[in-house]
């Protein structure tokens, strides 16, 4: 990786390096740290006589979504956590909640569906579905479901299909699918497109500050 420098600070590689240059002086082993089990570079003081071999930075893809505001998304079929289909367009009608999150049982995604699960009485009283979605199975999902008496239904995108179709991106490392969540009101255009990795309780939040304007 190419090392940059700042102000006397030299960014290191996330990855150990060790070696001697041709001045004999040792090249320090690069610090790392760490954000939901993520590991990224960190900026270090460097010296004179330090060398680094060169290494190549990998670029992250921006975050840019297919599906926008007023768009009317892309169908789908798939199956929920009692293997039976479920289509997007049987719920058109009445608003819908179509929440993208990585997997069943992480910390995160248990944290955002129970609190779907906590505020469900008032998206019912809203008129509107909760949906979820990921690419875990149906046996998964019916686990997950019964574990945490979530009430509402969960499908499987068998090799994110529909995560692709509706340009959900992956998180900020690019290492995760991304936590993306959609409000469609009843006409099934989309009225709020909200992403955050983090803090997956607030999903529930923005999409009910929607679902009481429409």
């Amino acid at each position: 990786m190419a090392c940059a420098s700042l102000s006397g600070y030299t960014l290191l590689s996330a990855q150990p390096t060790c070696s001697r240059s041709r001045t004999n002086h040792m090249v320090s082993k690069p610090l790392d740290s760490s954000f939901n089990g993520h590991r990224f570079p960190v900026l270090v003081k460097s010296r004179a006589s330090t060398t680094l071999a060169p290494r190549r930075v990998p670029l992250i893809s921006p975050i840019c979504a297919k599906v926008g505001k007023g768009d009317v998304p892309p169908n789908f079929t798939l199956k929920n956590q009692d293997g039976k289909n479920v289509s997007l367009s049987q719920f058109k009608g009445k608003p819908i909640v179509v929440y993208f999150y990585p997997a069943d049982e992480t910390p995160g995604c248990t944290k955002e569906a129970c609190a779907f699960r906590d505020s469900y009485e008032k998206f019912k009283k809203a008129g509107a579905e909760v949906v979820g979605i990921s690419a875990d199975d149906p046996d998964s999902h019916k686990a997950f479901a019964k574990k945490y008496k979530l009430p509402f239904t969960l499908l499987s995108d068998d090799g994110n299909k529909v995560r692709k179709d509706w340009g959900v991106p992956s998180d900020l490392f690019g290492t995760l699918p991304g936590r993306q969540t959609y409000v469609l009101d009843k006409k099934g255009k989309v009225q709020l497109v909200y992403n955050n990795q983090f803090q997956p309780e607030k999903h529930i939040d923005e999409t009910l500050k929607v679902l009481s304007s429409i």
